[in-house]
């Protein structure tokens, strides 16, 4: 997607952007200091800078090629930055080892995302523990590949 030429902003967070750092020298090959060994990269574009944004996220698929992310930011009060993003924009680029993609992404509720949620549970157990601790319910995307 032409958006995604867009010029790369690194996060003002300085361990967020060493992790991108890290995912890009090593394709993803070396644990992530945040999210462990199963880990992806985000991309999403900032809705007032038009700016690509890149983010380190737990690694959730199907293996039919489709994605989940999740917007916990560890159970935090408030939604990640990127959710906004993916919220206005609806695609996103993902890096999953060394293959770089375009989605298309959409919010889901109800089963679908008991489904999703299951399936992140079982990479990262601390998803559970980041819904009791916060009030907001922790939005989840699947990212379908772009046609």
């Amino acid at each position: 997607m032409a958006a995604f030429e867009a010029e790369y902003e690194p996060s003002s967070w300085e361990v967020i952007a060493q992790e991108v750092e890290r995912y890009e020298r090593t394709n993803g090959a070396e644990p992530s200091d945040l999210v462990g060994k199963n880990w992806i990269i985000l991309w999403t574009l900032g809705v007032k800078s038009a700016k690509v944004r890149k983010t380190p996220l737990v690694r959730v698929a199907d293996g039919e090629g489709r994605y989940a992310v999740i917007g916990s930011q560890g159970g935090a009060p408030t939604n990640p930055h990127w959710v906004h993003n993916i919220r206005a924009n609806h695609v996103a680029r993902l890096q999953d080892g060394d293959v770089l993609l375009d989605y298309s992404v959409r919010e889901v509720q109800g089963d679908e995302k008991a489904t999703w949620w299951g399936r992140a549970v079982e990479v990262w157990p601390d998803f559970d523990k980041y819904q009791a601790a916060t009030e907001r319910t922790i939005p989840l995307f699947v990212l379908e590949p772009a046609s």
